[in-house]
């Protein structure tokens, strides 16, 4: 009997989570986060509920990760702290997981595996191919699992881009071999299932960015996600060809490109790069930066730039600011912040506004592209995977429409149980799943907010400071008021209740007029400024929630 178990990532976008089980062994797919919106206050990450994996950790044979996006591995850390099981991944997404678990101080015990494409190999009874496929990141691919059953094909995230800017090209040779000798299950990303056409490749957002460098006339500034080495690439070629510097600003995008250039797949030439200190000594004119912070994340590099608290770059009139990224839902009203924030300084902001030539494209395949991978693979079930529930039902119809091709087509949730014996396949029950909330720093789990809260009471507590700021004047109407509960009494407390204003209007004190005027960037600051300063005063991290009164 094969099972195939969805822990995440079906009806929803992150926390993408497979598990295999073929008689009592286990491989798991992919690890991947998801990042919480503004209903979950105080929290850092959210991971998939692993119960069904510690119930059987004996029984779990590998982590297999089809690639190195944080909805992908993002949550390896917290998995391996339970499950002792290898790791196989391509070279580059083994050393963003290796980074990641050295994080948490976890790295000298993983058993990292490196698997390449056309170099198949054995966990348990899994016959296991790495097949590359195109995507927004590099050494990205599908796997095929082959068991006595037959064989299952899991593709990860992709698109089949034609001109990748590395010229390595999806694997569509093996995914047709398979498709001819019989493929029993296909499991496929559904993001874009309901866009039509092919999505744009890669090399599409060059023109668009040769452009914008061409005629500025002060800085530009690309902000992308710190995994995005196509975009990184294109960018550095375009520096070097328009006389500019280049800068990687961020600790992501500085880490990640490091990771690139020493393993060889960042091409930058001698002298092009500068340290984000030196930029100021340089021409504005003759400076290209690649920055954090695509989302509108409050303490990211362009976050900080866009209110001109950045410790090294700043931007004025004249300056382009490129956001090379698609809005995720959810991040639109902090995104369109920081833009007003960027637009006041005179800067001209480019974004994903559906002009051509774009400045972003998508990583995932559009309509023709999810049909183009149907018909190669031919399954004789079909199991779309990887969005909300309205791109599975729109991949399972698309999959329904082509005349037979495809055998039957089985709609799952996380949670799910889908058992194949050979002769059919049919839902069998669910094991548990959710949602995990996380405090970066701590490998401690909670269940959900209410538990998050809770916890925080009963072992930390919870401090709520009050400000009531002029909305005009940006001054505070009054000294801050500190609530505490779980903590320490603030009214039997008077050396920390005034440490803590002092942090409090320090923090106001650092910051200029439009970040006390932002209240996600402000109360964000007064958290993070105020969590600290708990810690090393009492050794506790209570949860702050700052309140902002606008008067």
């Amino acid at each position: 009997m094969l099972r195939a178990i969805p822990l995440g990532g079906l009806g929803e976008f992150g926390m993408n989570m497979m598990a295999f089980e073929y008689e009592g062994h286990v491989v798991v797919v992919d690890c991947g986060v998801m990042f919480p919106d503004a209903e979950l206050p105080g929290v850092d990450i959210v991971i998939p509920d692993i119960t069904y994996l510690r119930e059987n950790r004996d029984r779990v044979r590998a982590i297999l990760l089809t690639h190195g996006h944080e909805d992908h591995l993002g949550a390896l850390p917290y998995v391996l702290d339970e499950i002792d099981a290898p790791v196989y991944g391509s070279a580059f997404t083994l050393a963003l997981a290796r980074a990641k678990l050295a994080e948490h101080g976890l790295e000298e015990g993983a058993d990292l595996r490196e698997m390449r494409p056309g170099s198949p190999f054995d966990v348990g009874p899994f016959r296991v191919e790495f097949i590359h496929l195109t995507h927004s990141i590099i050494e990205s691919g599908a796997l095929a699992l082959t068991t006595p059953l037959g064989t299952v094909i899991h593709t990860g995230d992709f698109k089949l881009d034609p001109t990748p800017t590395d010229q390595k090209q999806s694997d569509l040779h093996t995914l047709a071999d398979y498709g001819r000798k019989g493929v029993l299950a296909l499991f496929s990303d559904s993001t874009n299932a309901e866009r039509p056409g092919m999505t744009p490749s890669e090399r599409a957002v060059r023109e668009r960015f040769l452009e914008i460098l061409t005629t500025a006339k002060g800085r530009v500034v690309f902000s992308c996600f710190s995994t995005s080495l196509h975009r990184m690439q294109i960018i550095a070629d375009l520096a070097r060809e328009q006389g500019r510097r280049l800068c990687f600003v961020g600790r992501a995008m500085f880490q990640n490109s490091e990771i690139a250039l020493q393993m060889g797949k960042l091409s930058i030439p001698p002298g092009l790069l500068v340290q984000p200190q030196e930029v100021r000594k340089l021409p504005a004119n003759r400076v290209a930066l690649v920055v954090t912070g695509s989302q509108g994340e409050p303490m990211a590099a362009l976050s900080r730039i866009a209110v001109d608290q950045h410790r090294w770059v700043s931007v004025e009139p004249g300056d382009d600011v490129v956001l090379s990224a698609r809005i995720i839902p959810g991040n639109e009203k902090s995104i369109f912040r920081m833009m007003d924030h960027l637009c006041r300084r005179g800067v001209q902001v480019y974004y994903d506004d559906g002009s051509q030539p774009p400045v972003h494209v998508s990583g995932h395949g559009s309509a023709e592209e999810l049909k183009l991978m149907l018909s190669l693979v031919r399954p004789r079930y079909f199991i779309p995977l990887h969005g909300e529930f309205r791109q599975l039902s729109r991949h399972a119809a698309m999959a329904r429409e082509m005349n037979g091709n495809i055998g039957e087509v089985f709609l799952l949730e996380s949670g799910d149980v889908l058992e194949f014996d050979g002769r059919s396949a049919r839902k069998a029950g669910r094991v548990p799943v959710g949602r995990v909330c996380i405090d970066v720093g701590t490998l401690d789990e909670v269940g959900d907010v209410i538990l998050k809260e809770r916890r925080h009471i009963s072992e930390d507590g919870i401090v709520i400071p009050i400000l009531a700021i002029n909305e005009h004047t940006g001054r505070l109407e009054a000294p801050p008021e500190i609530v505490s509960r779980g903590f320490v009494p603030m009214d039997q407390a008077d050396e920390l209740a005034a440490s803590a204003r002092q942090v409090i209007l320090a923090t106001l004190e650092k910051s200029n007029a439009e970040e006390i005027a932002d209240w996600g960037v402000i109360k964000e600051k007064i958290r993070t400024a105020l969590r600290r300063h708990f810690d090393e005063q009492t050794g506790k991290r209570p949860m702050v929630l700052p309140v902002v009164l606008e008067v």
